[in-house]
């Protein structure tokens, strides 16, 4: 009963969905055209209000607990589990005044209304998994960035989505890269549950009432001497709070 609820209910979403990015992609161009980065900030993050509201016709719900008063004049690294692209507009609205910027693949970068203009334009940064030379230059240079301006950068380190929720091992190449590149930046680890549940049937229909839980652990100062063993660590301290 409740997957045929599913079909009506997620044409209604996919509506909503499709509506709010082609509306707010023009919004974007027109404020970082005309205005620059601080508007276009601020549109994007409205972007994310509305799509967790296209998201509550689902009957999805999202919880936000982050107990820590996080410093804006350093920057910061969060690190998490990714469980659907779900796992993002909730990160950018919530953790908003940290600017939070993407790693993302770069099949991204093109195509997607909204989401393609600010992958380009925001200050992410898109990579090509097939050629990881390039890919290792970039997140370098996107580090930079983030230490230069006291941004955030948000990396996924299982690589893809978790279809299940169970998490997968982290690959550790690209925090590496970023707790070298940013040694003085502090990492917040944040668990996520039940994203994977608005995609329980596929991409078609949506999952119905998914509680959407991020779970903010207390941010940690890098050990620049010890890198594998703090990975390990900020790995542990994900996996320990997601309920598969």
């Amino acid at each position: 009963m409740i997957k045929i609820l599913a079909y009506p209910l997620s044409i209604i979403y996919f509506l909503c969905f499709g509506f709010t990015l082609v509306v707010f992609h023009g919004i974007q161009w027109f404020c970082f055209n005309l205005f620059g980065y601080s508007a276009h900030k601020n549109s994007v993050d409205l972007l994310q209000f509305f799509l967790m509201r296209c998201l509550n016709i689902l009957g999805t719900r999202f919880k936000f607990n982050n107990p820590y008063d996080l410093p804006k004049n350093r920057p910061l690294i969060i690190v998490s589990n990714h469980q659907s692209m779900y796992d993002i507009p909730p990160i950018i609205w919530y953790m908003r005044k940290y600017h939070p910027k993407f790693i993302s693949k770069k099949e991204l970068g093109k195509g997607i209304p909204s989401v393609s203009y600010n992958l380009r334009h925001g200050g992410s940064v898109l990579i090509d998994r097939k050629k990881p030379k390039q890919s290792l230059a970039a997140i370098k240079e996107f580090a930079r960035t983030i230490k230069d301006k006291n941004r955030t950068a948000v990396i996924f380190p299982e690589g893809t989505r978790s279809r299940d929720g169970r998490p997968k091992p982290f690959k550790t190449k690209g925090m590496e890269t970023l707790f070298q590149e940013i040694p003085n930046a502090l990492v917040v680890p944040i668990s996520i549950n039940n994203s994977w549940k608005t995609l329980r049937y596929g991409k078609f229909p949506m999952g119905l009432g998914a509680h959407i839980q991020f779970e903010v652990h207390k941010p940690k100062e890098i050990d620049s001497e010890n890198i594998t063993d703090f990975i390990a660590e900020v790995e542990k301290e994900i996996v320990s709070k997601i309920i598969s």
